[in-house]
């Protein structure tokens, strides 16, 4: 008699139980994650119109947001990359973002000035100061990773002690972008007008903001190219799922990280670039980039390049949508909710493995 009364009494529980990981199931689904962030945009929508904020107005910023997500995909994609084989968060990557911009400003001083590219507002010389800047950050951060990650890496050290050195790498690169080119705010080109072009639905940008999602487009393209197509490419992902197997294959595990921070440099230098083209260079400019970066890479699912690029859109667009309604220093605030929502939910990103 005892032993029934008790099964009655288990029984509930079980079914509670059984209830509550199918709730848990369900909430660390890719849907439910992507609803969450619906809620969140919806939200912010709400708010602007609250505001008395207009449809044509919302669209511009949307508009501005992709734009802005470009930016800090191109820095969440070298971002993703680096965490994906190297297994550690490098917090230095926000100062290669601001040294690839300063490195631009530095060859646009040595190329003689063209006429502008209309309708945008720069000439031939500042894709060509780009394309010079890119490599350099690259080889800037293979140095970093011999002269003090690698050493690391060889007295196989705790994740702790990698985090704390990119953090001093980080002051670092960052002091000599004060000692060479001071505190003071620069510009690409100071006084040159950008006009807004006018798209379909009354949506007004600059050419300036489109050449840069396109930009962000095209490379994020050369590195599903790279990925995919090529030998190194795959190499970098079979070191990224299990460095010892890649080893015992014969991949040469150095010479792959090499290549990953040669990438992720580059594309670091490309979104600092473009950041200083829509506002200015300052050095603490990667420093403010690196919150979102961040925030991005959770979002797509850590060392996902594809995912990281999709979250940085989301970011960008409800950074740019807030600023309807709230002060644009408050910006990195919206990332952070957003990172703290996966977190929660979904603590692999829209595009981890696990779940859903």
């Amino acid at each position: 008699m005892g032993t029934i009364q008790e099964s009655e009494e288990r029984a509930p529980v079980k079914r509670d139980k059984r209830l509550g990981e199918r709730v848990h199931d369900v909430v660390q689904t890719r849907a439910f994650l992507l609803a969450a962030i619906a809620v969140v945009l919806l939200l912010l929508l709400v708010l602007a119109q609250l505001q008395g904020v207009s449809a044509e107005r919302l669209l511009s910023l949307a508009a501005w947001g992709m734009m802005l997500g470009g930016i800090i995909g191109l820095g969440s994609i070298g971002l993703t990359l680096v965490y994906g084989v190297l297994k550690f968060p490098n917090f230095s990557h926000g100062a290669l973002v601001t040294l690839g911009a300063y490195f631009t400003f530095a060859f646009l001083a040595w190329l003689p000035q063209g006429e502008p590219l209309s309708p945008l507002s720069f000439g031939w010389e500042f894709p060509v100061a780009l394309l010079l800047s890119m490599p350099l950050v690259g080889l800037v951060a293979m140095v970093v990773d011999r002269a003090v990650y690698r050493r690391l890496r060889n007295q196989h050290a705790h994740l702790v002690l990698f985090a704390m050195a990119s953090l001093a790498m980080a002051f670092f690169l960052r002091s000599i972008i004060y000692i060479a080119w001071g505190p003071d705010f620069h510009f690409y080109y100071p006084g040159r007008p950008n006009p807004a072009l006018t798209l379909p639905l009354n949506i007004r940008v600059r050419a300036d903001q489109l050449f840069i999602l396109a930009l962000a487009l095209v490379l994020m393209l050369g590195v599903y190219a790279l990925l995919e197509r090529t030998r190194i490419g795959k190499a970098m992902r079979a070191t990224a799922d299990n460095p010892e197997l890649a080893q015992v294959r014969g991949i040469n595990t150095e010479r792959v990280i090499a290549w990953t921070w040669l990438l992720g440099g580059a594309l670091a230098a490309a979104g600092g670039t473009m950041y200083g083209l829509s506002s200015q260079l300052r050095p603490e400019m990667g420093f403010w980039l690196l919150l979102p970066m961040f925030a991005a890479t959770i979002m797509g699912g850590i060392g996902n390049p594809y995912g990281a690029l999709a979250g940085a859109l989301i970011i960008g667009v409800a950074h740019q949508v807030s600023t309807a309604f709230l002060d644009p220093t408050y910006g990195p605030a919206v990332a952070f909710v957003l990172m703290v929502i996966v977190l929660l939910v979904r603590p692999q990103g829209l595009f981890g493995r696990g779940g859903g």
